[in-house]
């Protein structure tokens, strides 16, 4: 029996994540010995994993990762990282020297600080594995590369790469150790090849999975909006992070409700960013207005209930939010930005707006006065296929 190993970061309630585990449902079932590791130990979404996949973490926590008591555990997690394996002055000196590159470009991102801090100090496995898989890149893909003893190894990349803040020197050339490197979308895949062309003929797209007639039934269950607003209600579901732009978000609340819009914006996720956002929303007095709900178990109900997708975004991969959104039949309002273009056809499933506070509300405003536009962008995104299970053939061959 073929032994396949997947390595991701954490498993948190996010797209990727839930990504990966309906790739883990798709290779259940077909003569595969599936093992998981999760680099930072901890997520709530375990529960979700396929029965048959065996985790090789110890001591596992579920705990959610953005919440306080979850921080609190990959501090611990990270320090346990420092002291596990020796080698601590190589540790240190990758780790001042990229915070020195990140100070030079203003803009200190403390995942990608610590990732070979966590690649290098996990645990190793004796075994050899017949295919071995980082599902993200950063730490999963620094530990698959130089850590996991695997005939063939692959690498997934889901993001717009140099956008995300990744540097060849922070890399270490760990992509010359993976058979095959599958992005997400063909933006993304330009991006990587542009920033990496020396791997050109070894990346090939493999679109997102996801569970759309899952997705459909789990938005009929009880749950959903509770405030009893009779507005227009929108919806923005991701962590709340820099990259979602929701600073910008905000101030296209504010123009909405200075023309007299009756609408609220919801937003469903957790992030580091959630104080510094709070408090643009007091300033703002959208205290009513934009609402900050945080991660829930099932945020399927609210896309339902939704008059409005909003995705405005600096920069995506392949957002499985909008994927979601289209399965639901949401009318989608997206930034023109990398990944989002590739997901949304402006005028005939969504439409595509500048990334301002004018453009975003003016979109808003006049998507809210067309019923029937909404209807017909909404009818579109739904009729959109998600990717069949032909595309596992592009990673199961290398095992051939």
């Amino acid at each position: 029996m073929k032994r396949v190993l997947l390595v991701i970061n954490t498993l948190g309630r996010a797209g990727a994540e839930r990504a990966m585990i309906e790739l883990l449902k798709r290779l259940e079932g077909k003569g595969y010995e599936i093992f998981l590791y999760v680099l930072m130990n901890q997520g709530e979404l375990l529960e979700e994993l396929p029965p048959a996949v065996k985790l090789l973490n110890q001591g596992f926590s579920s705990q959610p990762i953005l919440e306080k008591g979850g921080r609190r555990g990959m501090v611990k997690t990270v320090l346990k990282a420092f002291f596990r394996n020796g080698a601590w002055g190589a540790k240190l000196c990758q780790l001042m020297r990229n915070l020195a590159d990140m100070i030079k470009r203003r803009r200190i991102q403390l995942d990608k600080l610590l990732w070979r801090v966590l690649s290098d100090g996990a645990p190793r496995f004796e075994q050899t594995f017949d295919l071995a898989v980082a599902w993200l890149e950063g730490g999963s893909a620094y530990y698959v590369a130089d850590w996991v003893r695997a005939r063939k190894k692959a690498a997934f990349i889901h993001i717009d790469y140099g956008s995300a803040g990744y540097t060849r020197r922070m890399d270490q050339g760990c992509w010359k150790q993976f058979d095959r490197i599958f992005t997400v979308s063909s933006e993304v895949q330009e991006h990587f090849t542009a920033f990496y062309p020396e791997y050109k003929e070894k990346t090939l797209v493999f679109p997102n999975f996801i569970d759309q007639q899952r997705i459909c039934r789990m938005a009929k269950e009880t749950g959903g909006f509770s405030d009893r607003y009779d507005g227009a209600r929108i919806l923005t579901v991701g962590r709340l992070e820099w990259q979602k732009a929701y600073d910008i978000a905000i101030e296209a609340m504010k123009l909405l409700k200075t023309t007299g819009c009756e609408v609220r914006w919801y937003v469903l996720g957790e992030g580091k960013e959630r104080k510094k956002l709070e408090k643009k929303i007091a300033e703002l007095g959208l205290n009513d207005d934009f609402l900050l709900l945080g991660a829930v178990e099932n945020p399927y109900p609210y896309y339902r209930q939704a008059d409005l997708y909003v995705h405005a975004t600096r920069f995506e991969g392949k957002s499985i939010a909008i994927q979601e959104a289209q399965a639901l039949g949401c009318p989608i309002i997206a930034s023109d930005c990398n990944g989002n273009r590739e997901q949304v056809e402006h005028g005939r499933d969504g439409i595509l707006c500048e990334l301002t506070p004018d453009a975003i509300a003016e979109s808003i405003r006049d998507l809210l006065g067309q019923e029937q536009k909404r209807k017909a962008l909404g009818t579109a995104a739904e009729g959109k296929k998600a990717s069949d299970n032909a595309q596992l053939e592009k990673l199961t061959e290398l095992m051939e």
